[in-house]
């Protein structure tokens, strides 16, 4: 369930923002700002996310720290709503470099950056990095409410690393303060009643249960009572599934209501175990449709998101280049000879790339020459010299003779020639990843990598690294020989326990669809002797597209 105590503070940011439209004396003026806020309160998130980014780059050219910092909030606050918990979390550590800690001006926004950090964390359940981050929050706190909210994010943390003690604590904590509004109140009394029962499967949880219900109906809190139907359907389930299914149809209904498609999942999941037979293939076809349409959707937001930054760093160089161009003609001589240097240098560097490419590809030749042939020497020759003192061995006269230990040296050496090296671990793997990739990129394409960092390749074996740097090479060997691209993008992410990497480029593609001679085909042995999957998508109207996905161990 998407927990809507989460969604507190970051709507309270939100309202904050827009309350705060109106601009200051002093303020810088940016347009693209401006339109952003309007395109986010239709629901536009796409075009409010392209327009953060447009706004993000002309406070740039402004010196705006603040500007940039709010824009990347923002930024980050849209994809972690669309489940791109990653990028959420690359836009929120990119905003914390623009704010002044020092400024308690800053502090709300600063505050509500710190909240989608942890909150990207939270959904990553990395739970010590969330309560890390909530902790660091408290210190920007605007109110009561916000530090209140946040202390019951912090306890919820702790509550799924099952650290009880701990959560109870802060739950106890929250209900003795005076100042305290009726929804918090509720909310805290829910967690704490939910917590008590998950240490202790016999705590009687309805009283605290119910008592919240009613605060949250009083209080026409639809989120809240959303929570509270979904803890009863829980508690009830084993013990009293009638009940349960009450609750479940309950929570189905307000989660409808509220228009929250992730509480009406979680809804359909309980009432398809709790229905009877006729009743649950309806839930579970609704389900299934619902499902998809999620996951569709945010699959397509993401991919949307990683275009629309894309699109403005072309966008950028393309105005760039037209500037040049506009004040080339007062130095057309000068720029004749910049021109003819840099061509010199592309081509020192052009060939040098391409040398590196050759050596690389020979090296692989050379590689699995070699493993061929050791396999050859075991199974032919060791194996023959075995059989040969095995023979001797079982004559008597010729037990002690020299030519005999000479034949077991042999058999020794020529063993030993047949197995490889142990692989040694490579702690710097990403840089090496984005050394290969990135020696691709010429002067008419670009190659931009998103989420290649040391993390990712942490629990990675080294199998597998060696693997997937070798699939990729060749992704890049035939992007380089056949495509025509002038944008490649790989994306790099972690998804539970398996890693998934995306190519795009916008080339030719590959007509009639991937062929057995195709050198892209050697790719499927290796993914295979990794247990992993490769997708050649030649469909799309322009371009190819590519998903890789293995798991870390």
């Amino acid at each position: 369930m998407k927990y809507y105590y989460f969604t507190l503070i970051s709507l309270s940011f939100l309202f904050s923002c827009s309350q705060n439209r109106p601009r200051k004396e002093g303020e810088t003026i940016n347009i693209y700002y401006d339109k952003a806020f309007d395109f986010r309160e239709t629901k536009s998130f796409d075009s409010a996310f392209r327009y953060f980014s447009k706004a993000k780059d002309l406070f740039s050219q402004q010196k705006d720290s603040l500007g940039i910092a709010k824009c990347l909030t923002n930024m980050a606050l849209i994809s972690i709503d669309k489940g791109d918990y990653f990028g959420g979390q690359e836009f929120s550590l990119e905003a914390l470099n623009y704010f002044n800690v020092n400024e308690k001006k800053q502090f709300v926004y600063l505050e509500s950056n710190l909240h989608e950090l942890a909150l990207a964390s939270f959904h990553l359940k990395n739970y010590d990095q969330a309560i890390k981050y909530y902790n660091l929050s408290l210190k920007y706190a605007p109110d009561s409410i916000s530090t209140l909210t946040t202390r019951n994010n912090i306890a919820n943390a702790y509550k799924n690393k099952k650290e009880y003690a701990k959560a109870l604590a802060i739950y106890q904590y929250v209900l003795r303060q005076k100042i305290i509004s009726p929804k918090i109140y509720a909310m805290t009394l829910t967690n704490l009643a939910s917590a008590k029962w998950e240490q202790n499967e016999k705590y009687n949880a309805v009283p605290e249960l119910l008592k919240a219900l009613q605060i949250r109906k009083r209080e026409n809190d639809t989120w809240g009572q959303n929570s509270s139907y979904s803890h009863l359907a829980d508690y009830y389930f084993k013990n009293r599934p009638d009940s349960a299914h009450f609750y479940a149809t309950q929570m189905y209904h307000i989660a409808q209501k509220i228009k929250s498609p992730d509480n009406q999942i979680e809804a359909l999941q309980k009432l398809i175990k709790l229905s009877p037979d006729e009743k649950t293939k309806y839930f579970y076809r609704v389900y299934e449709k619902l499902n998809d349409s999620i996951q569709t959707a945010r699959s397509t937001a993401k991919n949307q998101f990683a275009l629309i930054r894309y699109e403005t760093e072309k966008s950028k160089a393309d105005n760039l280049v037209l500037q040049k161009d506009n004040e080339g003609k007062r130095y057309q001589i000068i720029i004749l000879i910049i021109g003819i240097f840099l061509l010199i240098i592309v081509g020192i560097l052009w060939y040098k790339k391409r040398k590196q490419r050759l050596a690389l590809e020979a090296e692989n030749t050379i590689r699995e020459n070699k493993l061929k042939t050791s396999q050859k020497v075991h199974d032919v020759v060791a194996n023959g010299l075995y059989k040969i003192m095995s023979k001797l061995d079982n004559q008597e006269t010729l037990k002690n003779n020299p030519v005999i230990n000479e034949i077991e040296e042999l058999y020794e050496q020529s063993r030993d020639l047949s197995y490889e090296k142990p692989r040694s671990k490579n702690h710097h793997f990403h840089e090496k990843i984005s050394d290969l990739l990135k020696s691709f990129a010429s002067e008419n394409t670009r190659v931009i990598l998103v989420g290649n960092s040391i993390q990712l390749w942490e629990k990675v074996s080294e199998q597998a690294k060696e693997e997937i740097q070798h699939i990729l090479q060749e992704l890049m060997v035939n992007m380089s020989k056949h495509s025509q691209a002038s944008d490649v993008v790989i994306r790099f992410e972690q998804a539970q326990q398996k890693i998934n990497i995306s190519y795009t480029d916008n080339g030719i593609g590959i007509s009639g669809g991937v062929q057995p001679n195709n050198g892209l085909t050697n790719t499927g042995t290796r993914i295979e002797a990794i247990g992993g999957t490769i997708t050649f998508d030649t469909k799309v109207e322009k371009g190819l597209k590519i998903q890789i996905s293995f798991s870390v161990s």
